[in-house]
């Protein structure tokens, strides 16, 4: 995985706004990104045992979250706002949908980002129209990143043509986090697999940044199992292709580890062969 803004859905990380307070998060909106990125990484719910007694505090914690957002509807406090946010940026509780989707409209970007990150993490059904709006017309490219990452937590809802085309014609940023979300949004079948798997394809021939050619090669090894028997000699073709020549030392390993994930034994065959004549070390 591309060690810089590698934000697909899964892995572990701590939460956002660690040690840092919403008045500094306010000033610096990229700061506030890099925060919020670094919890997308993971979801400490994920590792709960229902018995345990921190469940207790995690449902505390949502309480208090449902509050300050009570809270700052009557006072239009942005502190409150802002740690409300933050703990449903955390965790999971459907009753804070009603809460966020207002803020989607909010006129404050780092309100809307914020409660975009909420949705991915808390994902409904009503929030999917006004995220695709987002994506397709916030004129700030933070709200746009967040919207790309949080649509891989909607892989049933129409969001693939979107995702294709914010990697197409989007600022990097977005098309990284694009890229990932392909790879839940086309997971679903060979129908969503098929276009999702043949953007990430031109996208890793030509895209010009080496972390969303990266996470191109990631997403690619996520689809290969719901792709047809051709589109997939087509992606190990592409994929041996980058990790022989691609001009990026992390885009060629990234390449690679795909390949090697794939568990298929004639791909491992294959690299054994280029290890074996010195192409591979």
């Amino acid at each position: 995985m591309p060690p810089l803004d590698d934000l697909r859905p899964g892995g572990g990380s701590p939460g956002p706004y660690d040690e840092t307070s919403p008045q500094e998060l306010y000033l610096d909106p990229e700061m506030l990104a890099q925060e919020l990125a670094q919890e997308l990484l993971g979801d400490p719910l994920d590792d709960i045992d229902t018995t345990d007694p921190a469940a207790a505090d995690v449902a505390a914690e949502c309480d208090l979250g449902l509050e300050l957002l009570r809270r700052a509807e009557q006072s239009a406090s942005h502190d409150d706002r802002m740690q409300g946010l933050r703990i449903f940026c955390e965790h999971r509780d459907p009753r804070v949908i009603p809460q966020l989707l207002p803020l989607l409209a909010a006129p404050c970007p780092i309100h809307r980002m914020s409660a975009v990150y909420a949705l991915g993490r808390n994902p409904s059904p009503l929030a999917v129209e006004p995220l695709l709006n987002l994506l397709a017309g916030d004129d700030n490219g933070y709200v746009r990143k967040a919207v790309a990452w949080s649509l891989g937590s909607y892989p049933d809802a129409p969001v693939l043509n979107p995702l294709i085309r914010s990697l197409q014609v989007d600022i990097a940023a977005v098309r990284l986090l694009a890229a990932s979300s392909l790879a839940e949004a086309g997971g679903t079948g060979p129908a969503k697999a098929d276009p999702a798997a043949a953007q990430l394809l031109l996208t890793l021939r030509i895209d010009s940044e080496p972390a969303v050619r990266s996470n191109s090669a990631w997403a690619l090894g996520r689809l290969y199992l719901d792709l047809v028997e051709p589109r997939q000699k087509e992606v190990v073709e592409t994929l041996v292709h980058t990790m022989l020549e691609d001009s990026d030392s992390a885009v060629r390993d990234e390449a690679r580890l795909a390949l090697e994930q794939l568990e298929s034994p004639d791909v491992l065959e294959r690299l054994q062969t280029l290890v074996d004549e010195g192409l591979l070390i």
